[in-house]
């Protein structure tokens, strides 16, 4: 009550001036774009981070069957680790590859097949480099085969003095080295084809003797399978080169991919004649970032696919 006997005007009665409403509001709506914006800040520097730290080192072992026609009894059950795009150098860390070697060998390969990009060629160091990750490199009890890839082919893929270096270096650790040529094992042809950006692929007189019988061809850039040459082989490819792109957006095909059929990205992919390839999104990378592209190691389980049977039939 006042002075002169008034009731004290209640609080919800009092005037509240149209300037002391705007500045609260604005105050509100301060707060809430700050703290979205900090929230969105920290969402950003996360997928950074992400990107660039974890998921370029957080390999996946990747396992499912490869059925080959006409597969040998003996094989039947095999198993089959596909490696590739290693890339060895100054831009991937000496003992992630180590490590992932060492992964590859738990998993007690029948068979280890590299499908290329060994390197990533700066100088002569990454010849040291490759010696001492060659060590680590997994053996396939019955066979251990590789191909060049076009970085195992030095600047512009144009310097062969490289490739033989890097052969020279896989040969001394007891791995076979495939050019456009095959090798046996226990009765499954393993065919090695020459690297396409390098010109160096020429698949027919390797394919020649192959063409019917079991057999599992290695082709670093799945572009080949485009091109001629390749007769009447319908069975499986292993390939690399893509790395799946290193970055893909949800529901979506990665942006880069350095090929020219944009279909080629990774995994399992059937061909209208019948042919298959599975492309390896690879172990290393040339920069250090990827997502949603897990580096990978597969391990195959071989199954006998029937006489006749076409690899595009079983993807």
């Amino acid at each position: 009550m006042t002075s002169d006997g008034r009731d004290e005007p209640s609080e919800s009665s009092r005037r509240v001036h149209p300037f002391e409403t705007r500045d609260a509001a604005w105050r509100m709506e301060r707060r809430t774009f700050l703290r979205l914006g900090l929230g969105f800040t920290a969402s950003v520097v996360g997928v950074v981070g992400y990107t660039f730290w974890i998921e370029p080192h957080w390999l996946e072992i990747v396992e499912r069957e490869l059925p080959i026609a006409g597969l040998p009894r003996e094989l039947a059950g095999k198993r089959l680790v596909h490696l590739s795009d290693i890339h060895v150098g100054p831009r991937v860390d000496d003992e992630y590859v180590a490590s992932s070697f060492r992964r590859a060998r738990s998993l007690n390969p029948d068979i280890v097949a590299i499908t290329g990009d060994l390197i990533s060629y700066e100088g002569p160091q990454q010849f040291t480099q490759l010696r001492a990750a060659l060590r680590e490199l997994p053996h396939g009890r019955l066979a251990t085969v590789a191909i060049l890839g076009n970085h195992d082919y030095g600047f512009g893929w144009r310097m062969p003095e490289v490739a033989v270096a890097v052969e020279r270096e896989l040969r001394d650790a007891g791995v076979t080295v495939l050019r456009n040529s095959a090798m046996d094992v226990q009765g499954l042809a393993i065919v090695g084809l020459g690297d396409l950006w390098a010109n160096q692929f020429a698949p027919e007189a390797a394919l020649a003797p192959y063409q019917r019988g079991p057999a599992l061809v290695l082709s670093h850039n799945p572009d080949t399978l485009d091109r001629q040459g390749w007769g009447e082989y319908r069975g499986w490819v292993l390939a690399g080169h893509t790395h799946g792109g290193q970055c893909k957006p949800p529901f979506l095909r990665p942006p880069l991919l350095p090929v020219q059929n944009k279909r080629y990205t990774s995994g399992a992919i059937p061909l209208e004649d019948g042919r298959a390839v599975y492309i390896s999104r690879g172990v290393g990378h040339l920069i250090p970032v990827r997502f949603n592209v897990r580096p990978e190691i597969t391990a195959f389980t071989l199954v006998e696919a029937g006489a006749g049977a076409r690899a595009s039939d079983s993807v």
